[in-house]
């Protein structure tokens, strides 16, 4: 009986820190977008199917893709919405060239959207992983801009470059101007 109390009681202590560790995560990353220079790499709204596309896909073909839900399309709206309010903006957006990350990144409705070959698919374009992760790495070294940096990509992406498997729509805040991509701190606002 003792060993259960104790059982609970170290699962109900694991339940307060990570909440806590969550809210920390939270805190910090608002307080850098505020302070400006950061990057914040932002896994795509919801797009049911799995990972990567379906056999055949074309990259300039939405049709041929896996694609937003209207869940992922109401969630990146809503996420847009919550970066306004508390007032962070993005001098540049950038999104992967696949138009679930696309789409995300125009219903943000945050500003003018370019797209970056470097933030493809690396489950996808597996044999070009290591390249486009260093590439990424070095435009992340090059944001030294006193403006906040937005990159709209995919999960598997954000891992190679941070460590972190962000749920759809999360956002992970890096430093600009270091190649190390170390999180500062991390944001679900769905």
């Amino acid at each position: 009986m003792r060993r259960m109390r104790f059982a609970i009681f170290a699962l109900i202590l694991g339940f307060c820190a990570t909440a806590e560790i969550a809210a920390a995560d939270e805190a910090n990353a608002w307080n850098a977008l505020r302070a400006g220079g950061h990057v914040a790499l932002m896994r795509h709204a919801d797009a049911p199917g799995g990972a990567g596309d379906p056999p055949g896909f074309r990259v300039e073909d939405c049709a041929t893709q896996r694609n937003l839900s209207a869940k992922g399309r109401a969630d990146a709206e809503k996420i847009g919405a919550r970066l306004k309010r508390e007032g962070i903006a993005f001098e540049t957006i950038l999104s992967s060239p696949w138009c679930r990350c696309i789409d995300t990144a125009k219903l943000l409705d945050l500003g003018a959207v370019e797209t970056e070959a470097t933030f493809g698919n690396v489950v996808v374009l597996r044999d070009q992983r290591e390249a486009l992760t260093a590439f990424a790495r070095a435009l992340i070294a090059k944001w030294t801009a006193r403006g906040n940096l937005l990159v709209v990509t995919h999960g598997a992406n954000i891992f190679a470059l941070t460590g972190v498997s962000p749920a759809s729509g999360e956002i992970v805040v890096v430093k600009g101007g270091s190649d190390r991509a170390e999180p500062v701190g991390r944001l679900l606002l769905d």
